[in-house]
């Protein structure tokens, strides 16, 4: 029987060796965000349009907002979209494995 050296290894520490850990977390973390500001301009009854009119930008800036696979999303971007949807942005470092 071989011996794999994965085995009992987390998933992240396999994404680590491979190199691809911190894309696959930025990934996820636009993913999130895109859906949390979907879902708090449901709540709040915000078109696009609607959403694009509040924050002062285009149609074209909040479709790369709202885009899970855009990751060039500025903080301003992000701030202003929480203001419109009543929401707060926040933001924090934590250490690694917390």
């Amino acid at each position: 029987m071989s011996h794999n050296p994965r085995v009992g290894s987390s998933f992240d520490d396999f994404l680590a060796e491979e190199g691809l850990l911190e894309a696959c977390e930025e990934q996820a973390i636009k993913e999130l965000l895109a859906e949390q500001i979907k879902r708090a301009m449901q709540e709040k009854g915000l078109t696009r349009t609607a959403m694009a009119a509040r924050m002062q930008t285009s149609r074209a800036a909040l479709n790369r907002l709202l885009d899970p696979s855009n990751s060039s999303v500025t903080l301003h971007t992000l701030q202003k979209a929480a203001t419109v949807c009543g929401k707060r942005l926040r933001l924090e470092l934590t250490n690694t494995g917390d």
